[in-house]
C-alpha cells in the first residue's frame, strides 16, 4: 500500500514537472527519486512532510487508501485549495491535519515550489479547533520567507479529539482500552 501511494502513472507532481508519475524530489540534494524512496529518506532523519495541493483534493475511488498512504509515507499536513468531503474526513481520521489556503490563494499564487521548508504557528488569539487560523511560514533554500493563512479543516470536536490522538485507531485504543 506503501509504495503504491502517489504511484499513478499520471501523477503530475511539480517538483519534477513535466516528468508523471510516483517521483519526487529529495531536498536538500534535489535528486529525483520515487515517492516512497524520498519517504524512507525523510523517515529516517524524522522530518515530517506536507502536501501541497490544489482542488478537490483526494477526489478518486480509493479514499480510505487515499489517507492512509500519505500518513504511512510520513505526511502530517495536507494545505490544499479545497478537498473531496469524505477524504477530509480519512485525513484527520488517520491523523493527518487537513488545512486549506484562504479562498484566491494556493501554492502557485503563492509563489511556492515546494523546495521549501515550512513552519506551522497558531495565529495570535487563535486555539487549536475547527476553523483555527494556522499561520505558515515557508522558507525557501535561499532563506527567503512567505507566511499565509490557512484554515484548519477539523470539524467537529470529536475530529478534534481524532486528530489529537493521532487519528481515530489510537483515539479508541486509548479510549478503550487505555492504551498510549
Amino acid at each position: 500500500m506503501i509504495r503504491g501511494t502517489f504511484a499513478n502513472v499520471r501523477l503530475k507532481n511539480q517538483l519534477v514537472a513535466p516528468k508523471e508519475g510516483g517521483y519526487t524530489r529529495v531536498f536538500p540534494s534535489g535528486e529525483t527519486t520515487t515517492i516512497f524512496e524520498a519517504s524512507e529518506r525523510y523517515r529516517a532523519t524524522k522530518t515530517p512532510l506536507i502536501v501541497l495541493a490544489g482542488k478537490s483534493y483526494g477526489q478518486g475511488s480509493s479514499r480510505d487508501w487515499a489517507a492512509k498512504g500519505p500518513r504511512l509515507l510520513g505526511v502530517g499536513a495536507v494545505i490544499a485549495e479545497s478537498y473531496e468531503r469524505i477524504h477530509r474526513s480519512n485525513l484527520v481520521d488517520m491523523g493527518v491535519l487537513p488545512l486549506t489556503f484562504r479562498e484566491g490563494e494556493g501554492w502557485a499564487r503563492l509563489g511556492l515550489t515546494g523546495a521549501e521548508t515550512f513552519a506551522l504557528r497558531l495565529a495570535p488569539g487563535t486555539e487549536f479547533g475547527p476553523n483555527a487560523t494556522v499561520r505558515v511560514t515557508a522558507t525557501a533554500p535561499d532563506g527567503r520567507e512567505r507566511s499565509f493563512e490557512t484554515r484548519c479543516e477539523l470539524h467537529s470536536a470529536i475530529e478534534l479529539e481524532y486528530y489529537r490522538a493521532g487519528g481515530v485507531l489510537p483515539y479508541v485504543m486509548r479510549e478503550r482500552f487505555h492504551v498510549g
